[in-house]
């Protein structure tokens, strides 16, 4: 175990490196017990944000996940083929569309949620009292941190 940083620019690197190697494993351990085709993480990110704020828009989707609308527009596409994603067309301007997910959408996003959920509480029964406490306690700032982030890349 590393000793605890108290080095700033030490602490921006090591989470940096930490963050999407995380990531990665949760997905891989998500895409082990996923029952059926397994969307790909843009997908995942889409339909989590479909699931969460229903009747978005592609262009306000774009924004939230750092993507380009046309890039977000064709994973809408994909996922309207696939039955996980309905477009309504907006009755006051029929150029803008707004995104609902499916049923099924929903329980596939709920499946993979419940996933990561379980494995990370099977890891975290594993840490120290010490470790879980200083986890419990960064995960305000690491959400502020993301907003932060996010910010700054608008």
């Amino acid at each position: 175990m590393p000793a605890p940083t108290t080095d700033l620019d030490d602490a921006a690197r090591r989470l940096g490196d930490l963050v999407p190697v995380l990531a990665r494993v949760l997905e891989r351990g998500v895409a082990q017990d996923f029952t059926g085709p397994r969307p790909s993480d843009a997908e995942i990110a889409l339909l989590s944000l479909v699931v969460d704020r229903p009747g978005l828009t592609v262009r306000e989707a774009a924004t939230t996940l750092l993507m380009k609308p046309n890039n977000v527009s064709a994973l809408v596409s994909q996922l309207v083929l696939r039955g996980l994603v309905e477009r309504k067309v907006d009755v006051a301007d029929r150029r803008v569309a707004h995104l609902h997910a499916t049923r099924r959408a929903k329980d596939e996003s709920e499946q993979v949620r419940a996933l990561r959920a379980a494995r990370v509480a099977a890891a975290l029964a594993r840490l120290s009292e010490g470790e879980e406490a200083a986890l419990f306690s960064a995960i305000h700032a690491l959400g502020s941190l993301t907003e932060h982030l996010h910010s700054a890349a608008e």
